[in-house]
Formats: structure tokens, C-alpha cells, sequence
């Protein structure tokens, strides 16, 4: 199994891209832990883990808290044995506006789970992976990292953080056994878009199933990405196989974006 031995941190574990990867790692032998802050989810997600014959954990994690972190790495480490050498930082919000009603607690609520959640977790798991001179930390970005779309002027802020730092910190520890990269997934069928066409249909009117169909013209697959299709890349980039992978921006999101 391509990750044998391992133990993954994946915030944002309990649904959607984070519950694909959980799930994806568990086949291929790592334990996970599993950090949100609905603890139902990410139980719901444990409990599935084990089910198909992995090892997990769930613990309540507010990544804008920099003690929740610790508190959560702690656990991770009591429960396994041992610091995690994988991370995903999967975490995030996404609210549309008007970039004149975006007001700065809608700003700051961006920033402070997309980007410095990130930065929370990965300034935590870092040091502990430069010890075992061995790591693989993956950032769940998004295309809004590498371009812009009105009304999200907070959420592909923050998501051009993420891809800033996923570039600096790779730089740092390439020589260290330690990769760092992004994943930037355009729009996914999860909960989280079903969310985003609740508020295009409350906010135009129009049917919920031309909403759906407008966001999956917006590739050239006509269609959205699945959770599952992250996390396999999320496979490559957690296992020996993605070694050579290091401070990309890797889009899976049918060709939207090229680049």
C-alpha cells in the first residue's frame, strides 16, 4: 500500500474533498486523524474509516485558533504515538458579495481560516516532519488561487495566500525530505457548491438546475470535478510515487484554467 505506516492531519475531514481524501489515504494504509469543528461529521467520517478496515481519529479543531491546533496535534500524537508526517489542509469558507459589501469581519473570517488556518496547522506540523526528515503537507486551494471571478473577492484573496506560501515554505524544506504543494480544484460536487447554488437561486431567481448547469459549463468538460478525482491526486502527492512533486499549484478542474 502506497501509504503504509503513515499518519495523516486532514482538517476539514467530516465532508466533501476532505471525508474523499480520508478515505483514499485509509485504503492505502495510512491512519488519519480527522480535525473539524462539527463533531458529528467528522465522527460520521471516523466511523467510516473504520468500517472499511482503517485506523482514524476524530478531534473538534477551530484552525483560526492557534490553541485549538495545538490542542488538536497534541491528540493526534497521544492517540498514534507519534507527530503526523502528513498534512491536508483542507479547511475553508467560502461567502459571496459585492466587493463593496464585503465588509471586513467577512474579510477577516477568509482570512483567518483559509490562510492563517493553513498557517496554523502547517507552522505546527512542520517542525516534527524536519526532525523525521520526511513530510508531504498538501493545501487545498482552489482556481480562485490563480484567478478571479467576481463576488469572491475575500475567498480568492485568501486561496492567492495559500499558493504564496505553498511556493516560500517548498522553497525552504525541498532539501529536508519535506514536499509542499497545492491543489486548486475548480468547482466540486459537494456540499459546499450546493450551498453556493442555494445563494445563486436566492439571489437571481433562476431554477436550481440552471444554476448547476451554469457552474458546470464554466469547464470544458461541461461537468464538475468529483471529491474522489482530489483526492487522488492527493494520493500522488502524500505518497513516495510524488516525491519529485514539489511547490505546485496542480488544478483539477477539467481545463478551466491553464495554467
Amino acid at each position: 500500500m502506497k501509504l503504509a505506516n503513515r499518519l495523516a492531519f486532514i482538517t476539514g475531514g467530516g465532508r466533501g474533498i476532505g471525508r474523499a481524501i480520508a478515505l483514499e489515504f485509509a485504503r492505502e494504509g495510512a491512519s488519519v486523524t480527522l480535525a473539524a469543528r462539527t463533531r458529528a461529521e467528522i465522527d460520521k467520517v471516523a466511523g467510516e474509516v473504520r468500517a472499511a478496515g482503517g485506523t482514524a481519529a476524530a478531534v473538534e479543531c477551530d484552525v483560526a485558533k492557534f490553541g485549538d491546533v495545538e490542542r488538536a496535534f497534541a491528540f493526534a500524537k497521544k492517540e498514534f504515538g507519534r507527530p503526523p508526517d502528513i498534512l491536508v489542509n483542507n479547511a475553508g469558507i467560502v461567502e459571496t458579495a459585492p466587493f463593496v459589501k464585503t465588509d471586513e469581519a467577512m474579510w477577516q473570517r477568509h482570512l483567518a481560516v483559509n490562510l492563517t488556518g493553513t498557517f496554523h496547522c502547517t507552522r505546527t506540523a512542520v517542525i516534527g516532519m524536519l526532525a523525521l526528515r520526511w513530510g508531504r503537507i498538501i493545501n487545498i486551494a482552489s482556481i480562485a488561487g490563480k484567478t478571479g471571478q467576481p463576488y469572491i473577492a475575500a475567498y480568492a484573496a485568501s486561496k492567492h495566500g495559500v499558493l504564496g506560501l505553498t511556493r516560500v515554505l517548498a522553497l525552504e524544506v525541498a532539501a529536508m525530505g519535506v514536499t509542499v504543494n497545492a491543489i486548486c480544484p475548480g468547482y466540486v460536487d459537494t456540499e459546499m457548491t450546493a450551498r453556493g447554488v442555494e445563494n445563486i437561486v436566492a439571489r437571481t431567481g433562476i431554477p436550481a438546475a440552471d444554476a448547476v448547469r451554469a457552474l458546470e459549463t464554466m469547464s470544458p468538460q461541461n461537468r464538475m470535478v468529483t471529491a474522489e478525482e482530489v483526492a487522488a491526486v492527493a494520493l500522488l502527492l502524500a505518497s513516495e510515487e510524488g516525491r519529485g512533486i514539489n511547490g505546485q499549484a496542480i488544478n483539477v478542474d477539467g481545463g478551466t484554467v491553464l495554467f
